[in-house]
């Protein structure tokens, strides 16, 4: 991936011993809420074509069906009554990010804290996150998992200050 701006040495200006709180899933729960609001259709279709374009390893499902990814269009235009799909993207070994197909003006992920723990995950996170939202040029938020009206962000990617922020102090537990 690429260098995130604002780096040196490939290390985020996020330093793990000032966030390991957000990142602690007694905390936070296990998997935070990560959203971008205000997407298209054209949106969904970018990130897709993140994930093939950067070699990330991916799976697509359709209740327990893997099958092939297919176009953003198709995936956001099935039936009300039909089961959610979901991508599991893996932007790194052993870190995993899962979108659902919830609707189209905003993209959900979650990512497992248990797989992100010390500075070099915390990069893999800020890394992923900032590839995103450089690409859509639109914030990506994350907030303690059941955040369900995105009140709480806890850190994101600032699309003017081009680089993953704090958006709230970090808690001591």
């Amino acid at each position: 991936m690429a260098r995130i701006s604002g780096q040196h040495g490939g290390v985020s200006e996020l330093v793990w011993d000032k966030v390991r709180s957000f990142f602690d899933p007694d905390l936070m729960g296990t998997l935070p809420e990560v959203w971008i609001t205000d997407t298209s259709v054209e949106d969904w279709q970018m990130v897709l074509d993140l994930i093939e374009t950067h070699g990330w390893r991916s799976e697509y499902r359709e209740g327990d069906v893997v099958m092939s990814l297919p176009r953003a269009e198709q995936v956001l235009s099935r039936p009300v009554d039909a089961e959610c799909p979901e991508l599991r993207g893996w932007p790194a070994p052993d870190v995993l990010a899962i979108f659902r197909f919830l609707e189209d003006n905003g993209i959900d992920f979650d990512v497992d804290l248990r797989e992100l723990q010390g500075q070099e995950r915390l990069d893999i996170l800020c890394e992923f996150i900032t590839t995103i939202g450089r690409r859509l040029g639109k914030p990506v938020m994350m907030s303690p998992e059941g955040d369900w009206d995105r009140s709480d962000p806890v850190l994101g990617f600032d699309v003017e200050a081009d680089r993953v922020v704090l958006l709230a102090q970090p808690w001591f537990g």
